[in-house]
């Protein structure tokens, strides 16, 4: 039987702090402008994702500070910096509810911090939150074609790559190709919320 869970899909959520075997994950605020601002100085976090470009000290501003705040109040978007026990911010990742019982996941990692597993093993937990308290059966990954380091992440997190869309990303004023991969509960060994009855396998054509 699936577990019932209450769906957060517009609805307010009070910021939460996650925790992984080296990661602190907490929602951040105007503390952390500095080091936000300075990640995103990085041309690969500018090229890759949706960020402004070039990225101003006020676009950091408004994204701790507005942004942030009002995503997990409205329940529109679920923002977890990951942080060293150092203190030091390796990674920003976002959760964000679309159609009910569904969301998408977006990350980037701090320059001085890649190639350590960090996103993978910050993905992990908040997907596992998505599913276990935030009522999602099903996470969604999309990055433009040709972002290998992102799909390396969805697959070590476990995403099933799903193929290509067509100018489904708008990026800086060009609209671009992207790659779309999932993760569902059973991926994880987590229950569903709702059944789930896949599409059966179509019988072999005859030669």
């Amino acid at each position: 039987m699936a577990a019932t869970r209450r769906t957060a899909q517009n609805r307010p959520m009070d910021p939460l702090t996650l925790t992984t075997a080296r990661l602190l994950l907490r929602t951040v605020g105007p503390q952390d402008t500095d080091v936000v601002y300075a990640a995103c100085q990085d041309p690969d976090i500018q090229r890759w994702t949706t960020v402004p470009s070039p990225y101003l000290r006020e676009h950091a501003e408004t994204f701790v500070g507005r942004l942030v705040p009002d995503g997990w109040a409205c329940g529109s978007m679920f923002t977890f910096g990951a942080f060293l026990s150092s203190g030091e911010l390796a990674a920003m990742l976002g959760l964000t509810p679309h159609s009910p019982g569904t969301g998408e996941i977006g990350f980037w990692a701090a320059k001085e911090h890649r190639g350590n597993g960090y996103v993978t093993e910050a993905a992990s937990a908040v997907a596992r939150w998505g599913f276990a308290s935030a009522g999602m059966d099903r996470v969604e990954w999309r990055a433009e074609v040709g972002n290998h380091a992102s799909r390396a992440v969805a697959l070590k997190t476990g995403f099933t790559m799903e193929g290509t869309l067509r100018s489904a990303i708008y990026n800086n004023g060009v609209r671009r190709d992207c790659w779309v991969g999932s993760l569902l509960p059973s991926d994880l060994g987590l229950p569903s919320t709702a059944p789930y009855l896949p599409a059966p396998s179509s019988p072999s054509s005859p030669s």
